[in-house]
């Protein structure tokens, strides 16, 4: 072969070249997956998560958690009345006191045993407790000192001193005959 016929020749494709010409003559692919359908997969894809905690901060997160705990169960502490009990609820509104102790014949008037709350500070103290089932005098003891009839009892009964003081008068239904 001459040099002019070389020249007029086309030369031969290395391997790779041939290759990569085949692939661009190839349709390109179509995704008919749509947007969701990708999130989907990347999402279900399974990859490697490292997690670094000081212990500092575990030791506050356990804490944290603990107390979440702990104030969940205490919030659902509605007492529970046997066959001769009931539930008698305490309700009284003292605006400005810092504590509120209901006593009576039930825990022999003895202060300590029965704390009421005011947990959004409204000055509306209440508490729910499980007495024996019958007639019970009682008083409101505010801030530790002044003694105080029930202002929405039904009834009042002379507290025996002689000196004119009324005692609130409570009616306890057994659990059981409750509706």
């Amino acid at each position: 072969m001459s040099a002019a016929e070389l020249l007029q020749t086309t030369p031969r494709l290395s391997v790779a070249t041939r290759i990569m010409t085949e692939i661009g003559r190839l349709p390109a692919p179509v995704h008919s997956d749509g947007p969701m359908r990708r999130i989907i997969r990347w999402f279900g894809r399974p990859r490697a998560v490292t997690l670094r905690l000081r212990p500092a901060w575990t030791l506050a997160l356990a804490v944290g958690l603990g107390a979440m705990l702990l104030l969940s169960f205490q919030q659902d502490s509605t007492p529970t009345p046997g066959a001769s009990e009931g539930i008698a609820n305490f309700i009284g509104h003292f605006p400005g006191a810092t504590s509120v102790e209901v006593v009576g014949s039930f825990n022999n008037w003895s202060r300590g045993a029965i704390h009421l709350n005011d947990d959004d500070h409204d000055g509306i103290w209440h508490g729910a407790v499980v007495l024996p089932a019958g007639a019970h005098e009682y008083m409101f003891v505010v801030d530790g000192e002044r003694w105080v009839p029930d202002p929405l009892a039904g009834r009042y009964v002379d507290d025996g001193f002689g000196a004119g003081q009324e005692n609130s008068l409570l009616f306890v239904r057994p659990a059981a005959a409750q509706p």
